[in-house]
């Protein structure tokens, strides 16, 4: 399907004046245009017939009811001066001349031999004529009027109001050339006053979706268009404030969430060591009190592995995290972190060889690390980890085989504290590990998505550059490890 043709606000302003213009124009010239065209021709045509009409009652009385061409052309003679040219007819005579009755409208003989004064307009060898014709009347006394049957005909020229007609027509157009003119002038001067304010209106609306909240418009004026300006100056300075509460809260949010973390990790590392204590004595203690011991435990374990996530979370919050980059064989790092974990038997790996990059070895095992835990808790064996790689980019795909997400699951699995439990067995964890993966990898100018394999199972991939860059030039050892 063609694209519709869109034309800007000033075009169509132009177009509107331009054709109100044009259309006035034509009515107005055109009508009176009309109106004189006809007045000339309709006095012409009345003067030539009255002129005819007095010429022919001076050849009263005929000298012979039946003449011949030579008193045919008395007669035309009678009724033609310089301009017109005549011919009287009668029976199979006429008149000698250079107009040949034969070349008359057949119509217009056939009225007046029925008694009529008629005339008619034509144009011969391009130029325009009036021809009237008069039949010869006989009027005697009291006696009833009767034909002669003598027919006169006169032709009289009419270019002389033909160029009246033209010079007319010139100075309609002219006018409404003129009136076109005037018209885009004023609709140039219409469209700028009305505008500029619009694309003030425009430039400020795109500078305040951009965040420029102070943007503001010069009201001037106390029109419509002013009015609009006060009310988005209103509704600019409405959403600064609003936006100003909002990243108020969402600071003082993320210093508490940052206070508290810190400062449970003190705490947290006694309760860890006290834990460590009851789950070596968790064997010997009676039972309810040895059950007790070890849920403490696993508890305690869970509530640091909250704390350092959300910690790490806070310093992505804060643009204080960065990159310790170095150069690392990502096959044996993949390695390392299965390793570390005890899931080289329970993970089936395709790994290319001779796959370098610079990148955080810390925060690639943190990402590597989540997937393939999120893997092995949530989906169903077997497991993989695939890494490919050209010149640029490195990709590693974590995939397993179960039942997938789900389609409305699927825009949210990166969410923080967010738990597919309707598509997963339930999760333990804090919601978190998923979001601090994907921003580990965008830390690195990388990116982490997830899809549904067309067989079923979920499919993470991540994408880094093997030069990755630290914008900042950071070296970042904190952390939890």
């Amino acid at each position: 399907m063609a694209p519709r043709l869109s034309l800007g606000l000033r075009a169509r302003l132009l177009f509107a004046f331009a054709l109100l213009c044009v259309v006035t124009a034509a009515a107005v010239a055109g009508g009176m245009y009309v109106q004189a065209r006809n007045d000339i021709l309709q006095r012409t045509q009345d003067a030539a017939v009255l002129t005819m009409r007095s010429r022919l009652e001076t050849l009263f009385p005929l000298r012979n009811a039946a003449p011949g061409p030579a008193e045919l052309g008395e007669i035309a003679a009678t009724v033609a001066d310089g301009n017109i040219a005549a011919v009287a007819v009668y029976q199979e005579a006429h008149s000698p001349g250079r107009l040949d009755p034969r070349v008359l409208p057949p119509q217009l003989r056939r009225a007046v031999a029925d008694g009529d004064i008629v005339w008619q307009r034509v144009v011969w060898q391009g130029s325009p004529f009036l021809i009237i014709g008069a039949p010869l009347l006989i009027v005697e006394g009291d006696r009833p009027t009767r034909a002669s049957g003598i027919e006169v005909y006169v032709v009289r020229s009419l270019h002389p109001e033909q160029r009246s007609i033209d010079g007319l027509a010139a100075s309609a157009w002219l006018t409404g050339g003129a009136a076109l003119a005037f018209a885009v002038a004023l609709a140039l001067l219409a469209t700028r006053g009305v505008l500029r304010p619009v694309r003030q209106l425009g430039r400020a609306a795109r500078l305040l979706g951009e965040g420029e909240l102070r943007t503001r418009i010069a009201v001037r004026g106390s029109d419509e268009l002013a009015d609009v300006a006060h009310t988005f100056n209103n509704t600019a300075s409405e959403l600064e404030r609003h936006v100003k509460q909002l990243r108020e809260m969402e600071a003082d949010a993320r210093r508490f969430v940052a206070d508290v973390s810190h400062e449970l990790r003190t705490p947290l590392a006694a309760l860890a060591a006290v834990a460590d204590v009851l789950d070596e004595e968790a064997a010997r203690l009676p039972e309810p009190a040895g059950r007790a011991a070890k849920l403490v435990s696993q508890e305690t374990l869970n509530l640091t592995g909250l704390v350092n996530d959300l910690i790490e979370i806070s310093r992505f919050d804060s643009g204080v995290a960065a990159l310790a980059l170095n150069e690392v064989d990502v096959a044996e790092l993949v390695r390392a972190t299965l390793r570390v974990r005890g899931w080289p038997e329970r993970v089936h790996t395709e790994l290319s060889p001779a796959v370098t990059a610079r990148l955080d070895p810390r925060r690639v095992d943190v990402i590597l690390a989540n997937l393939v835990g999120n893997a092995l808790r949530h989906g169903e064996p077997p497991v993989s980890v695939r890494l490919s790689a050209d010149p640029h980019w490195m990709v590693v795909e974590v995939r397993d085989h179960g039942p997938g997400l789900d389609a409305t699951v699927l825009p949210h699995v990166f969410d923080r504290f967010y738990k597919a439990s309707a598509a997963r067995t339930r999760s333990e964890g804090s919601g978190l590990g998923l979001a601090i993966a994907r921003e580990n990898a965008r830390l690195h100018r990388g990116d982490l998505t997830v899809t549904n394999a067309p067989d079923g199972g979920a499919v993470f991939t991540l994408r880094l550059p093997r030069r990755a860059h630290d914008p900042d030039g950071q070296i970042d050892r904190g952390g939890p490890e």
